[in-house]
């Protein structure tokens, strides 16, 4: 039989949305529009308030670095991404990749070179590459071309995570639904055809398993990629009651760390009392 899901606070927080792995099972995970980050811990079942961050900040998606002690946030409408040292809880970079409120900078990948950001509301993704000693350099941006390029709706190219080399990026597309390949060279897209996500918000990727978070679905569809990752099979729907509009997950072995965003449908930011992580099966 498997786990029971688990509920972890995140107290005080006033908002959620992003939520990635650190050390061991710890995760971090962000007050959308405070922009706080938390730390907790799958083993305690416990969060902290971790890095109190600057008036003004928000904190989407996030991604800690294997090799050095950095954490990468999306920061939504803002225009902007910021990186911290995980070490004295400072902020070591803020790019600035759009004007606030025409950009929605909303998720962030890695790769062994550096952090890819997405754009929801421009077909772009941004590239800020990490030197040997883990310093941070100045960024660069990738036109998405094809059908990912597609800017129709609110929310277009969300939820990002990288292939092993860092050539082939995995993009979610909110608006179409829909998921895509992106070459990080030329920016050329394609369709991953078999499989229908609407509301799809953040991923997660595992070797040829995706898990797609479909946040007003209160669901996440667990796919199989094939090799060149241009068809995949949904293998299961994992649904939980405890889910609450989550919008990003972070895979721990067999299980998944699902945030709760509590988003409001008219996209006004949310006023729920409390904000938590869901643990369960992946």
């Amino acid at each position: 039989m498997g786990r029971s899901p688990m509920v972890i606070r995140l107290p005080g927080a006033t908002s959620a949305e992003g939520i990635c792995p650190g050390r061991g099972s710890a995760f971090y995970a962000g007050d959308y529009f405070a922009g706080d980050i938390y730390r907790g811990d799958l083993q305690s079942g416990t969060a902290a308030r971790f890095i109190d961050a600057p008036p003004g900040r928000q904190a989407l998606g996030m991604q800690a670095h294997a090799r050095h002690p950095l954490l990468f946030v999306a920061g939504g409408s803002t225009g902007q991404a910021y990186v911290y040292d995980l070490r004295r809880k400072t902020t070591v970079a803020v790019y600035r990749f759009g004007a606030a409120h025409t950009a929605l900078i909303n998720d962030v990948a890695l790769t062994r070179d550096g952090a890819w950001f997405t754009d929801s509301r421009r077909a772009r993704l941004h590239f800020v590459p990490v030197g040997p000693r883990g310093t941070p350099g100045r960024f660069t941006t990738l036109t998405v071309r094809g059908p990912a390029a597609d800017l129709a709706g609110k929310f277009n190219l969300n939820g990002i995570r990288a292939t092993p080399g860092g050539r082939t990026l995995v993009v979610s597309h909110s608006s179409k639904g829909a998921l895509y390949t992106v070459d990080a060279v030329s920016g050329h897209s394609r369709a991953v055809t078999g499989v229908s996500v609407p509301m799809v918000d953040g991923i997660a990727l595992h070797g040829h398993t995706l898990w797609a978070v479909q946040n007003f679905r209160n669901q996440i569809q667990r796919i199989t990629l094939n090799g060149d990752l241009s068809r995949g099979i949904t293998k299961k729907t994992i649904s939980n009651g405890l889910f609450r509009i989550p919008t990003a997950t972070a895979r721990f072995g067999d299980r998944l760390a699902v945030v709760n965003a509590k988003l409001r449908p008219d996209g006004r930011p949310p006023t729920a009392k409390s904000y938590e992580v869901v643990v369960v099966g992946a």
